[in-house]
């Protein structure tokens, strides 16, 4: 089994990325090897959801499914699940709850020990999660 990436996109990213840009974000991605990158099953999960919402989508079914071949996915696992389990009490504990997924995705990069990729703020309130928004000038 090969190493965990160093960096999991967020939904918003990968979907960011489907769709060809921003330039800021390509030139972060392209920056790094393509072993160091993927994406959690659950995002896998919100991306084909967000799909079939709109199956007359033939364009944007061919373009997740070219993202969807070209990078990592990684199953979430027991590790996950067990830091899922205190992070949610955590949050709950401090009034300070994710979304269902949002939470999922974080407790996911945790457990492997990776950097978020996301431009959602929410994710500030995970303590202890390291995360970089590739969509902001550096």
């Amino acid at each position: 089994m090969s190493p965990a990436p160093a960096y999991l996109l967020d939904t918003n990213i990968a979907s960011f990325i489907i769709r060809g840009g921003p330039p800021q974000l390509m030139g972060r991605l392209r920056a790094h090897p393509v072993n160091a990158v993927g994406i959690s099953a659950i995002t896998e999960a919100e991306l084909l959801y967000g799909l079939a919402r709109k199956p007359g989508a033939t364009a944007l079914a061919a373009a997740v499914s070219a993202f969807l071949r070209h990078v990592q996915t990684l199953p979430w696992d027991s590790d996950a699940a067990e830091r899922y389990g205190r992070l949610r009490a955590e949050l709950e504990t401090a009034g300070t709850p994710l979304g269902g997924m949002d939470m999922l995705i974080a407790a996911h990069t945790l457990a492997l020990g990776a950097t978020l990729v996301t431009n959602d703020q929410a994710f500030r309130r995970v303590p202890n999660l390291t995360f970089e928004d590739w969509t902001a000038d550096s």
